[in-house]
């Protein structure tokens, strides 16, 4: 990996790459405007696939951005709230679900397949769970760090495009949990049905989450903290995902609500933290919505979906390809000899 991107082995290396991220490659953004109007359409008529060019463009640091190397990671992980009853389903289905990922027989192999895009899996402290964090802090900072590194060192250097994906039975509730302790409301804004809850399972679930923040009250001290105290392996993983995305020069397709949540520290630790990511899709869980507009993440597709495993962001994948495609392969008004608007 490039030297620029190291190895948090502290907190406080940690959070300086989230402090220094690197910016845009403005020049690019620059250029590829210009090229876009000369094409053979009406000045924005291609609306967000405009933006998209742009976006991937800027932060791949070329006026010719590429998609064609596109990786889907599925990051796993277990959760010990699962003992406070937060979700129906066993633990055990996090590990089934990944030998199905592995096998074939899941929605994202087939979303993956149709996208043409390489799909990957990361078990994330081997399945291990975190720890219940209505009782401890879900993680100490070694395993923080190194969920974090896991994270991180899944990405490969050279990729056009990443989407973040996750599996982890009963992560909506630390989703939920570190959207309260970012931006307040408690769990009854943030909580909802997850895997299938029913009214009194989504009020059990915001209680949980309520008795964790007070456990936790004053250790939430800053956005890295939230995350280690009530968030998840994977999650964590996926923040470190997404930094390395950022060191790597690579565009960044996010997931549903626990994605989001993932990411949310992120925001808050720099001005543009998140500037490389793009919301592939508004997830019908409760509170992923108002996540979005809290981090100002505009979706770019509302499906009704909610199975989490990256699929949003796989189906996402066309949208970027076709926006790039315009934008490379459409003829200007010289080349094709048609009139430009006067």
């Amino acid at each position: 990996m490039p030297s620029r991107l190291s190895f948090p082995c502290n907190m406080h290396a940690l959070r300086a790459l989230c402090h220094d991220l690197p910016p845009p490659d403005m020049a690019a953004d620059t250029a590829i405007a210009h090229h876009d109007s000369q094409l053979t359409k009406p000045p924005g008529s291609l609306g967000q696939l405009e933006a998209l060019a742009r976006w991937a463009g800027r932060w791949q640091h070329t006026d010719h951005p590429r998609a064609e190397r596109v990786d889907i990671i599925v990051f796993a992980g277990n959760h010990g709230v699962t003992a406070q009853g937060v979700t129906p389903w066993p633990t055990d289905v996090t590990r089934q679900m990944v030998m199905n990922f592995r096998n074939g027989g899941a929605a994202i192999n087939q979303i993956a397949r149709v996208a043409g895009a390489r799909l990957r899996v990361a078990e994330v402290m081997d399945l291990r769970p975190t720890a219940d964090f209505t009782q401890e802090p879900a993680m100490d900072e070694a395993t923080f760090l190194h969920a974090v590194t896991t994270g991180m060192r899944a990405v490969r250097p050279g990729t056009d495009l990443l989407c973040l994906g996750e599996m982890g039975i009963g992560n909506t509730t630390p989703a939920a949990a570190m959207a309260a302790a970012l931006f307040g409301g408690g769990g009854a804004k943030w909580a909802g049905r997850g895997t299938g809850l029913d009214d009194a399972g989504v009020r059990h679930k915001a209680e949980v989450i309520d008795r964790a923040l007070a456990r936790h009250a004053t250790a939430l001290t800053d956005p890295l903290a939230i995350a280690r105290h009530v968030g998840g392996h994977e999650l964590a993983a996926i923040m470190g995902a997404a930094i390395a995305a950022r060191y790597l020069d690579i565009p960044v397709l996010v997931d549903g609500y626990i994605c989001t949540a993932a990411l949310a520290p992120l925001h808050l630790l720099h001005p543009t933290g998140l500037a490389h990511t793009w919301l592939a899709h508004c997830s019908a869980e409760g509170g992923h919505a108002h996540l979005a507009r809290e981090l100002g993440m505009q979706p770019l597709l509302d499906l009704g979906l909610r199975l989490g495993e990256g699929s949003g962001a796989g189906l996402a994948i066309p949208l970027v390809r076709a926006a790039i495609g315009c934008l490379c392969g459409m003829a200007t008004f010289a080349q094709a000899e048609v009139s430009a608007r006067e």
